[in-house]
């Protein structure tokens, strides 16, 4: 398999062409994973990999050092990389087919000080993808919590920026929020949760009333449909699920979003993630020539913070 580009800076920049290349004739498919531990899953990721083909895969929770990421094992499947690790938790990927993303931002502005591995900024396929993997804030009240909604803050400024930008833009990751109690199976145990607090919720309002479409709950309005079932209680026999993971598509994406779903059988595999992939697909649109340049100017202006 050949990549169109490496990771380090001046390839960035000159393969940016390819980044925004749009491949015709099919729907593109875009997908986010929280694998929870890529070293002990991978078996799981590229399964899935193989069986579904996503075009683009944002993965969360990697639990690995930049040194100990599978990038042997994900190009043999077919994919292109760029990943953010860290060691024991948190941890951010972009997987791309027959290419490698192009990275333009790999920290969430507004504190120069937070070192955690959660957000991830590329472009391919002719999209501006986000990857983000926002804080858990459990227990609540307390530190953990206030850095969750101090986060959340910061992505949603930095999220208005990217919506206006002109840009096809997807946001989609472990956004640790249920959105309403139709996105849980019983709220009544939760409510103490830092996932269910009204501050959370609100947060995530305030990102919606940017603009951005929730496509699975606009593909699926009347459906309890839910990402992640806990280990324990028997939440997943139980289908005891919650929508917590969300792909939001800008107003510039959002009328190609075709179909949205959830992979559940790899929630159904042995040891498996406590997450199944999350999916949409969108609808192919021509780039025209002047278009393109455009957005690759503005891309090349994006400030790289490492160098691979």
């Amino acid at each position: 398999m050949a990549f169109t580009c490496r990771f380090h800076r001046r390839a960035r920049i000159a393969c940016l062409p390819n980044a925004f290349h749009v491949m015709p004739a099919k729907r593109l498919k875009v997908a986010t994973f929280n694998v929870n531990g890529i070293r002990s899953r991978l078996p799981h990721l590229l399964a899935w990999l193989e069986k579904e083909k996503p075009d683009i895969a944002c993965l969360q929770e990697l639990k690995s050092v930049d040194a100990g990421f599978p990038i042997d094992e994900i190009h043999a499947a077919g994919y292109g990389a760029v990943w953010k690790g860290q060691s024991a938790w948190n941890g951010v990927a972009v997987l791309a087919r027959g290419v490698d993303p192009v990275e333009s931002r790999r920290v969430l502005p507004g504190d120069a000080a937070d070192e955690q591995s959660r957000y991830l900024e590329v472009v391919v396929h002719g999209l501006v993808v986000a990857c983000l993997y926002l804080p858990n804030g459990n227990p609540q009240p307390g530190p953990k919590f206030d850095y969750k909604l101090e986060w959340f803050d910061r992505f949603i400024t930095h999220a208005a920026s990217l919506y206006a930008s002109g840009h096809p833009v997807v946001l989609a990751g472990d956004f640790n929020v249920v959105p309403t109690d139709f996105d849980i199976y019983d709220p009544k145990s939760w409510r103490k949760d830092a996932l269910l607090q009204p501050e959370s919720r609100a947060r995530y309002e305030t990102l919606l009333r940017q603009g951005w479409t929730d496509s699975l709950r606009f593909r699926h309005p009347d459906e309890r449909i839910y990402t992640f079932w806990d280990y324990f209680r028997q939440h997943w026999p139980r289908n005891a699920g919650l929508r917590i993971d969300h792909l939001l598509l800008n107003d510039v994406l959002a009328p190609r979003l075709h179909a949205a779903g959830v992979d559940t059988w790899v929630r159904d595999l042995p040891k498996a993630s406590d997450h199944a992939p999350t999916w949409i697909s969108l609808d192919q649109a021509p780039v025209k020539a002047g278009k393109a340049t455009k957005t690759v100017k503005a891309v090349k202006a994006a400030p790289a913070s490492r160098k691979r």
